[in-house]
């Protein structure tokens, strides 16, 4: 097929933090030396900002180091933490509230902001495009080119393609955009970013990557209750009932909101759980309830995390590019942050990039990029905490808590052995038949929710005659092999209620549906479905949720 084709000195996939804080660097370095580059950004979101979502207690170290004038710059960091508070919910009722001085140091926050991530990824694609990176929201990158063994580029996903796979009238075939260097910064498990770890081999003796799914909900509450600047996180209930792992947070920002959402660790073994319904029981918790009650929910999300850290990094350069932030997996789990690691990262990319095309260099491989690596602040990090996610998942959070504590406060470094977990994450789930079923309660839709009405107010929203982007290699397999096994798992581990087992209209029994359009991108279908049988792919370009202040 003939496609129109644009070429670019350096083309990011992705506009989140690592992505754009790697444009801003790569014109700053340019600007600094005189000389003309062409720097293009691609996202697959209808705007930056509306597929982002973290938490977001954000640590401004790398925001510093971009731009140490953010603040005359009017970044939007406008909410100080003042105080950090953390729980151990002993169960449904009760919690006990951990003395600041047996707080592992990385979970303490001074000096940090409660922010939206996806208004600081607008505020920085703003400064992207003053220093004139050219910056193409709605076009997802659907391909990678690649062309004797190095990487050229992307191909933009078409647009007006029906179901069937034919053409509308609306048909507009993707573009090529080739760079002498492409930086891969989709986030937590970006598709094209899996797919080069395979091509290239990047994971070669590493550690599986581990994940977590993330729900998150923004909520208006009683100006009496709210406390601007408070970080609270609490660990045990409801995870603990089931034998998992993860925790909750909730951070009061301005404007009289707090945000609110847990993260369920998706090593779980028990088939029967469902991180959207425990988080909903979460909110019911005296600790949680008494900020929310008399208060509005305002926006709802979901997104997978990597938390793998340094012993799940995988080779992060390859003939013609490089994979940085979540789309690698620099984030630290010890730390509940990403942000500043992945823009970090996208700094050292920047400045590799640039003094390899200065040295005249077009899609070498950037051999130089791990020892910048491995002389920056990100490494010693991540390298430092390397035992956290690990003990978490063998010993469980009260253990790997306390190995945590001796590790950072005790020790003030690491232990000198290293821990593993070899165990990917869709291997953990046990047959359903061995596992408790778990009875979760109504949503009284005043504290909790059912999944339709949450993905309302994600704003999610797919054209609806186009291709499923969540592809089975066995249509069969489900039904076949999950359901009996495992209960067919996606009904649950799903955030955004996708996938159903309905009746055959036929009569022939049961089947497997798939609600593409509910769809929030979040990945936990691609990681967790036990046969690894499902593959998310990029939709049409501009679909999926449209997140606002999350």
């Amino acid at each position: 097929m003939e496609r129109e084709s644009m070429e670019f000195d350096v083309l990011i996939v992705g506009g989140g933090p690592a992505g754009l804080s790697a444009a801003c660097r790569i014109m700053q370095l340019a600007q600094e030396a005189g000389e003309e580059l062409t720097v293009c950004v691609v996202e697959k979101g209808s705007e930056i900002g509306a597929h982002i979502l973290a938490g977001t207690v954000f640590e401004p170290t790398a925001l510093n180091e971009l731009f140490p004038d953010w603040k005359e710059k009017g970044a939007p960091l406008n909410t100080p933490v003042t105080r950090d508070d953390i729980f151990l919910l002993k169960d449904q009722e009760k919690a006990i509230k951990i003395p600041n001085a047996f707080v592992p140091k990385n979970m303490h926050n001074h000096g940090n902001y409660i922010i939206s991530l996806g208004n600081l990824c607008r505020w920085l694609a703003e400064q992207a495009e003053q220093l004139g990176v050219e910056v193409y929201p709605g076009f997802a990158a659907a391909e990678t080119i690649i062309e004797d063994g190095q990487v050229k580029g992307i191909i933009t996903g078409d647009m007006g393609v029906a179901r069937d796979g034919s053409h509308k009238d609306s048909y507009m075939p993707g573009m090529e955009l080739r760079a002498k260097y492409t930086l891969f910064t989709e986030g937590c498990r970006g598709h094209l970013g899996k797919r080069l770890i395979k091509e290239f081999r990047l994971d070669e003796g590493k550690d599986p990557q581990h994940y977590g799914i993330g729900i998150k909900e923004l909520w208006d509450i009683d100006p009496a209750k709210h406390e601007p600047g408070l970080v609270i996180h609490t660990t045990g209930w409801p995870l603990n009932e089931s034998g998992s792992t993860g925790g909750s947070f909730l951070y009061h920002l301005e404007n009289g909101q707090v945000y609110v959402g847990l993260i369920t660790d998706l090593s779980y073994s028990n088939p029967h759980l469902s991180p959207f319904e425990e988080f909903q029981r979460l909110k019911l918790h005296p600790e949680i309830r008494k900020y929310l009650e008399g208060g509005q929910r305002v926006a709802y999300g979901a997104r997978a995390i990597a938390k793998g850290g340094y012993n799940s990094l995988p080779k992060m350069s390859f003939p013609g590019g490089l994979l940085l932030g979540c789309d690698a997996g620099t984030l630290n789990s010890s730390k509940i942050k990403g942000s500043h690691t992945a823009m970090k990262s996208g700094l050292l990319g920047a400045e590799a990039v640039f003094e390899a095309l200065k040295e005249g260099k077009t899609g070498e491989e950037i051999t130089s990029f791990q020892k910048r690596f491995e002389d920056s602040w990100l490494y010693k990090e991540l390298y430092a905490e390397r035992n956290f996610g690990p003990a978490m998942h063998k010993f469980g959070n009260v253990i790997g808590g306390a190995i945590a504590f001796f590790e950072q406060n005790i020790l003030r470094g690491s232990l000198p052995i290293t821990f593993h977990d070899t165990t990917p994450d869709y291997a953990t789930l046990k047959p359903a038949a061995e596992c408790p079923k778990i009875n979760y309660p109504k949503p009284d839709n005043k504290l909790t929710f059912d999944r339709l009405s949450s993905v309302f107010i994600s704003n999610t929203n797919h054209e609806e005659d186009q291709p499923v982007h969540l592809k089975l290699t066995d249509p069969d397999l489900p039904i076949r092999e999950n359901l009996p096994k495992y209960d067919e798992p996606a009904q649950r581990y799903c955030p955004a209620g996708v996938y159903e087992v309905v009746d055959a209209e036929d009569g022939s029994g049961k089947k497997f549906q798939i609600n593409a359009q509910n769809c929030v991108h979040c990945k936990t279908c691609d990681i967790k479905d036990p046969a690894q049988n499902i593959t998310w792919v990029t939709p049409e370009g501009g679909g999926g949720p449209n997140y606002p202040n999350m």
